[in-house]
């Protein structure tokens, strides 16, 4: 990678950038609970070691999903990157993915932390487009498993409105398109990948020829050939190699959906409300679980960074019927400051450390 590129990712990921997120994120959660919460709502709480306790099993869950990561990333790359390599990398990408829209992500700078960890640009490529294919498909293939699984009556429901599988349902509807842009996105990715690379590239090139889309035909030159690298590397692999990266991949993203559950179980054991008004048993937590998998589909087309906004928004609908009344608002802001908010922070910290490493070692 030029100095030009490096220049142009830096300027991507400056820590400034934790800002707009957590501004927009703040404003629409403080909007929420001024016309929500009211002093007398907080006479029902009451501390007790099981809100300690549900707590820190939501943060345990959050580490379970980066760890995940982790285990994942080793994998991927063959063990050539270290534990701290590793926990570096995810930490920024994940800093990246809170500071762009939501359909970007980080997976657009991955590459370079990986290369500068130093791993060749060919293989932290691969690496990149496969945590990509491996996430994507955690996705196809668990919303229509838990279709099958859960009333789709109550996993479309909000409130007294009837879950109905057509576009009235903007749930369904948010949902359906971003589905639709996974699936395409793995279907090309993964035919591009494993069986017509060059093909694919050749598409891009062509497509980026048009007059309207001239100025990003470099940037589309570009990313066919990190398809071809790609390819070539990913082809070497076998079975067992994408089965321990699934796994990885599926305890990653099914650790992150309990979150929720926990905080609520936390929300409920300090309060004096009947908690089985609001969750009753394994199913409901289940449908709790969907509905997250679910929301972070349609967050896919939210442009806002991180999905500030719209994700404590979605939340607070969307999540409504299993909260009190009154502690909504509330709960969509815990929600953020265990999955969101400390990435932002955590990758603030360790971007300029390790901007300076990557200098001091350039220059040596």
């Amino acid at each position: 990678m030029s100095n030009n590129d490096s220049n142009k990712v830096l300027k991507q990921i400056k820590p400034s950038r934790v800002l707009l997120p957590m501004l927009i994120g703040l404003a629409v959660v403080i909007y929420m609970i001024s016309k929500e919460v009211r002093l007398e709502t907080f006479s029902v709480l009451q501390f007790s070691g099981y809100v300690v306790l549900w707590l820190l099993i939501s943060f345990v869950m959050m580490f379970t999903r980066d760890f995940g990561y982790m285990v994942r990333l080793r994998i991927l790359s063959d063990k050539k990157l270290t534990w701290k390599s590793i926990f570096n990398i995810i930490m920024l990408w994940e800093f990246t993915s809170a500071i762009t829209p939501s359909a970007i992500g980080g997976t657009s700078v991955a590459v370079y932390f990986i290369h500068k960890e130093g791993i060749s640009v060919g293989k932290s490529t691969a690496i990149v487009m496969a945590t990509s294919i491996l996430d994507e498909l955690y996705f196809i293939i668990m919303f229509p498993t838990l279709l099958l699984i859960v009333s789709t009556t109550q996993l479309f429901q909000v409130g007294d409105q009837i879950g109905t599988l057509d576009f009235t349902n903007k749930y369904f509807y948010f949902a359906v398109i971003g589905y639709s842009i996974k699936l395409a996105f793995t279907l090309f990715l993964s035919f591009g990948l494993f069986i017509k690379p060059k093909a694919i590239k050749s598409l891009l090139v062509n497509i980026f020829k048009l007059r309207f889309l001239k100025k990003w035909s470099a940037g589309a030159e570009k990313t066919g050939n990190d398809l071809v690298l790609a390819s070539t590397e990913l082809k070497k692999q076998g079975l067992w190699f994408w089965v321990k990266a699934f796994i990885a991949t599926f305890f990653s993203w099914t650790a992150r959906y309990w979150v929720i559950n926990f905080l609520l179980l936390a929300l409920l054991a300090g309060s004096t409300f009947n908690t089985n008004d609001y969750i009753a048993g394994f199913n409901e937590h289940f449908l709790i679980f969907a509905r997250q998998l679910v929301m972070w589909i349609m967050m896919l087309v939210m442009p806002t960074p991180g999905g500030s906004g719209f994700a404590e928004a979605i939340f607070s609908e969307y999540m409504a019927e299993f909260i009190p009344i009154g502690f909504v608002a509330m709960m969509a802001l815990m929600w953020r400051l265990v999955t969101y908010y400390p990435y932002l922070l955590i990758g603030a910290f360790v971007l300029p450390k390790w901007v300076k490493k990557i200098i001091e070692s350039n220059n040596n």
